[in-house]
């Protein structure tokens, strides 16, 4: 039986991208199947090669960002790198590209000119600000992002400053923004016959649109929503708790019938059938009780035996998960949320899942991010370069 093609199989991407948002949208498109070429700086490439955990020189979260992409590089102070990029481009259906605004266009690889080569092109700017306001020329990283956005405001507890979440979540929504606008403008020229066109993602927009009801409220009854730690502010009960054993237990019973059946589940009868805590308005009125009185429930018994109650009475409950868990549990385990494969010297390696997953055509890892330009002959190979051409191109210092 053949092996179905990816859903993307046939659509040429170059990633003009470092860190995180640039490379994070590329790697999902490369994931379904997208030949994903990133361009890289012959002096030590993308600088997320080096960051955080580095196994014999190479950061193992290099390995997952850049699976299934072909690294080539390009010195783009140089013409000769300039114009391997741009012959690169005229065959290209996406480029997916986070300098700041005005920096391509001072290399002459700016919209118009990539444009009138290759008409059908879609052009994926991330950018802190967007292309065009007051702010456009600003750096902008994903802290700065959410901060602007609205995310960091809200993080935390109301008595400390605001937090952040503990990853660069500012940079992975705008790559996810990224890849869903790459999608539509693609669609949009293989099925009504439109053009090319710029998808014009800000990190600080891509954040604000995450931002459930903050804008009609604040509008309307000029509502300003503040930190409030764990809860989930005017739904009850919704909360983290600690348990005996000094574990985490986070319970959303803030359906009307799932309370009733957390009360229960409490001995609490009293509760499940007060007509005052039967709808949303009169428990979020009497929030402080049920939060101390959940809180108190569940410091008198294990991690385990609250999960295991709650389970048994329909009540949805998680632990907090650490990494560590997560390689234990057999729903991580049963979806391939943990895929097991191997670094380049035999050592066994764990990587996340992908993410979605489709029936027909799934997305896959076919191999790990790749050396620093190790593509770079084959491209430049498929492109009509010699083999005498490529290497007075290196020579020059031109890749």
């Amino acid at each position: 039986m053949l092996e179905p093609h990816k859903p993307l199989s046939g659509v040429k991407v170059v990633e003009l991208g470092t860190l995180i948002a640039g490379p994070f949208c590329t790697r999902i498109l490369a994931e379904f199947g997208a030949k994903v070429i990133k361009v890289e700086s012959p002096d030590g490439g993308d600088p997320l090669r080096k960051w955080r955990k580095v196994y014999e020189g190479t950061s193992l979260w290099w390995y997952v960002q850049a699976r299934n992409k072909q690294s080539v590089t390009a010195n783009l102070k140089h013409p000769e790198g300039i114009a391997f990029v741009r012959r690169l481009l005229a065959g290209a259906d996406i480029l997916v590209e986070n300098f700041r605004p005005g920096v391509l266009e001072k290399l002459g690889l700016g919209w118009e000119s990539l444009r009138a080569e290759n008409p059908g092109l879609v052009m994926v700017r991330l950018s802190g600000f967007g292309q065009t306001g007051p702010y456009k020329d600003q750096p902008g990283f994903g802290a700065v992002g959410e901060s602007m956005g609205g995310l960091r405001y809200v993080t935390g507890f109301p008595d400390r400053p605001p937090v952040r979440t503990g990853i660069s979540i500012g940079d992975s929504i705008a790559a996810l923004w990224g890849a869903i606008g790459a999608l539509m403008a693609l669609r949009h020229k293989e099925v009504n016959g439109g053009p090319g066109q710029v998808v014009d993602v800000a990190l600080y927009e891509a954040v604000f649109a995450m931002m459930e009801s903050m804008v009609p409220e604040f509008d309307v009854v000029g509502f300003v929503r503040e930190r409030t730690g764990n809860i989930m502010p005017g739904i009850t009960p919704s909360n983290t708790h600690t348990t005996r054993d000094g574990k985490h237990v986070t319970i959303g019973a803030n359906g009307d019938a799932i309370f009733k059946r957390l009360m229960l589940a409490m001995e609490r009868p009293d509760l499940a059938n007060d007509a005052t805590l039967a709808d949303n308005t009169g428990r979020d009125a009497r929030r402080e009780e049920l939060y101390r009185l959940i809180d108190e429930w569940c410091a008198q018994k294990d991690e385990a035996e609250v999960l295991a109650i709650l389970a048994e009475a329909a009540v949805p409950a998680s632990r907090v998960y650490s990494v560590a868990d997560m390689f234990a549990d057999p729903q991580f385990i049963a979806r391939q949320m943990i895929e097991r494969t191997q670094l380049p010297d035999g050592k066994p390696f764990s990587m996340p899942g992908i993410v979605p997953k489709l029936s027909e055509t799934p997305g896959s890892t076919e191999w790990l991010g790749p050396q620093l330009g190790e593509h770079t002959d084959k491209v430049l190979a498929t492109l009509g370069y010699t083999t005498e051409q490529i290497a007075a191109l290196r020579a020059d210092g031109a890749v």
